[in-house]
């Protein structure tokens, strides 16, 4: 009956996943909402009941490998480069909420002081799984997305530890007597361990691969298992240690530059969303009717202190001395949703606390959950309103990103560069990227529709996307995933030969998405024509020179896009939906003999049947 059980939870947060994707609002809503039905409401799911002594040791686990993934995003090189007020938001701004949240719940909950501390511990910590879906709903101005998306990913894993901190300073005073000099001592001793046992495994795992003295397909079973024995030997040596060492382990790997983990990192992405997924389930499942009914009206009290004291006291101390403007101060004091990660860390400090019988310890989860629920929805549902009207919208997006940063697409994104159109490239391919950015090129390094590429690409300003690589199922991939967040019509890419088509099969679905500039639109014509020194310029059409006399001009050419009014770009595809105007500027791909002329008397006037024609305006 149990494998029923757990059967029945995994196929549940695919579907509550899918619910999220299909309706683009955060996973946490339909997660919550699948516990609280299969718990509390029906009590179909009773998790202590299910794996009963075993129900702790997976949540710590499962915890453990959250934050490790989590830990594996914070480089300190990029603290650099993040503003001042990002760094305030994560140092001085979340001291101040926590003492503000802590202090509320101590006081006006009437709260165990160690309930509240960490209460408060844990609530500082928004995320990016959150912040992103918001923000590509919201498409704030510049300022405030950078702020908010930067803020989610740096407080994740250093409010995880920030909280880790804190739950074991007060679980030592707590058990110490009273002892001030006890307590400090057993502090020490446990960061020693948690930080000494961390850097060693980040220290030996880093060994193993720089020597390549661990094969390659072993490096993510590998870190998977010394994340495990490093939380719970940790643990064994100093109580609750076990945290501590994981973060740190994921700190170490992070920032060692020459370190190959990109295969593991989208690993741990993988197993972190199976396991909030599940997590996130079995932690809503437990919480219990009476419990919620506990919370009386000063839960109220509460939420309104956390809501409209917390948050704008640490916008308006991180944002001090800035030159943020008032506007987007006011949305950045609105927007921070609670996430999967203060549920998974509150719910295993709750379970340590009960089993040292701390008083109220069975009220942190619910009022953690309610605090989530409530953040969640109401900046859901406020977000972009408030932004229309405090007008901190960002215009209609312009910028197009170029799935691939081969030759090809930096020679077609150098050309939209000049023409002053924003372009975005993205390559899994290291090599690629390098030589784009050495172009001026900006380019993500992975795949653009990992979770990871939701955090550093700008998806709240793209446009368009269209797909220039080699590889067809990396542009199948893109464009499928694109084609959701953006809409159908505004995914593009390079067609497939014909055999290639048979042979692997593609879907009908694809194959119509790959209609980029005509008949000629491969990527074996484009790469040659560049490889010949054939260079992306510009025509303007006139009343004279209207776009059947540029066919006619340009005959060997390879036209890709249409710039409008406004710089508006149209891309040219097989079947245009209307002809470019008078005015409008062809951005074309002209061999190597046409691109030094300017003349367009001087060119042959020979016409390619093979240029596409517009079909006329309808």
């Amino acid at each position: 009956m149990s494998a029923i059980y757990i059967a029945g939870i995994a196929l549940c947060s695919v579907i509550a996943q899918w619910l999220a994707w299909t309706f683009r609002v955060p996973a946490i809503l339909f997660l919550l909402l699948t516990g609280l039905l299969l718990g509390p409401a029906t009590s179909y799911l009773k998790p202590d009941e299910l794996l009963g002594d075993l129900l702790f040791p997976v949540v710590s686990l499962s915890v453990a490998v959250i934050l490790f993934e989590g830990a594996l995003t914070l480089h300190f090189r990029e603290l650099k480069g993040i503003g001042k007020v990002v760094r305030n938001l994560c140092s001085i701004g979340m001291i101040a909420t926590f003492a503000v949240i802590s202090t509320s719940a101590y006081w006006l909950l009437d709260l165990d002081w160690r309930v509240a501390a960490v209460l408060g511990a844990v609530l500082v910590v928004t995320g990016p799984t959150v912040i992103a879906p918001l923000l590509n709903a919201m498409r704030p101005t510049e300022d405030i997305d950078r702020v908010l998306r930067w803020e989610g990913i740096v407080i994740d894993p250093i409010g995880a530890l920030f909280a880790v901190l804190v739950f074991e300073a007060v679980m030592l005073v707590g058990t110490s007597g009273g002892v001030f000099s006890h307590t400090i001592g057993a502090l020490v001793t446990t960061l020693s361990v948690g930080f000494s046992l961390g850097a060693a495994a980040g220290w030996i795992t880093t060994q193993l691969i720089r020597r390549e003295w661990l094969p390659y397909e072993l490096h993510k079973f590998f870190i998977l298992a010394l994340v495990l024995i490093s939380f719970t030997v940790s643990n064994h040596l100093s109580h609750e240690s076990g945290l501590l060492a994981v973060t740190v382990f994921g700190i170490w790997l992070a920032n060692q530059d020459d370190l190959e983990i990109d295969s593991v990192l989208e690993f741990k992405e993988d197993l972190s969303m199976i396991l909030i997924s599940t997590l996130f389930i079995l932690l809503a499942a437990r919480l219990e009717l009476d419990d919620l009914l506990a919370l009386d009206s000063q839960v109220f009290i509460f939420l309104a202190i956390v809501l409209f004291i917390a948050r704008p006291l640490n916008i308006l101390l991180s944002t001090y001395g800035s030159d943020l403007p008032l506007k987007s101060r006011l949305m950045l004091a609105w927007i921070a949703p609670r996430g999967i990660v203060a549920a998974a860390v509150g719910s295993v400090f709750a379970l340590s606390m009960a089993e040292a019988g701390i008083f109220d310890a069975n009220k942190m989860v619910p009022l953690i959950f309610t605090v989530i629920i409530v953040t969640v929805v109401l900046n859901s549902l406020t977000a972009v309103p408030l932004a229309k009207l405090l007008g901190v919208r960002q215009p209609a997006p312009s910028t197009i990103l170029i799935i691939g940063a081969n030759h090809v697409s930096r020679a077609i994104a150098r050309g939209l560069q000049e023409q002053e159109i924003d372009v975005h490239l993205s390559d899994p391919a290291w090599e690629n990227c390098k030589m784009a950015r050495m172009d001026g090129l900006p380019c993500y390094y992975g795949n653009p529709q990992s979770e990871h590429a939701e955090r550093y690409l700008p998806l709240t300003s793209l446009s368009k996307v269209i797909a220039l690589s080699p590889n067809r199922h990396h542009n199948a991939l893109g464009i499928q995933y694109f084609s959701h967040l953006l809409g159908e019509n505004k995914v593009f890419s390079l067609r497939s030969s014909q055999n290639h088509a048979k042979a692997n099969k593609d879907s009908a679905t694809f194959l119509s998405r790959q209609i980029l500039f005509g008949e000629n639109g491969s990527y074996a014509k484009l790469s040659s024509l560049i490889a010949k020194g054939g260079k992306v310029s510009s025509t303007r059409l006139s009343e004279e020179f209207d776009w059947e006399k540029y066919q006619e001009m340009n005959s060997e050419a390879i036209p890709l896009f249409i710039i409008g009014a406004e710089k508006m770009v149209r891309i040219i595809t097989i079947e245009m939906e209307r002809p470019p105007e008078a005015g409008e500027k062809i951005v074309a791909l002209q061999p190597p003999k046409m691109s030094v002329i300017k003349d367009a008397q001087q060119v042959p006037t020979t016409k390619n049947p093979q240029i596409p024609t517009a079909k006329s305006p309808t």
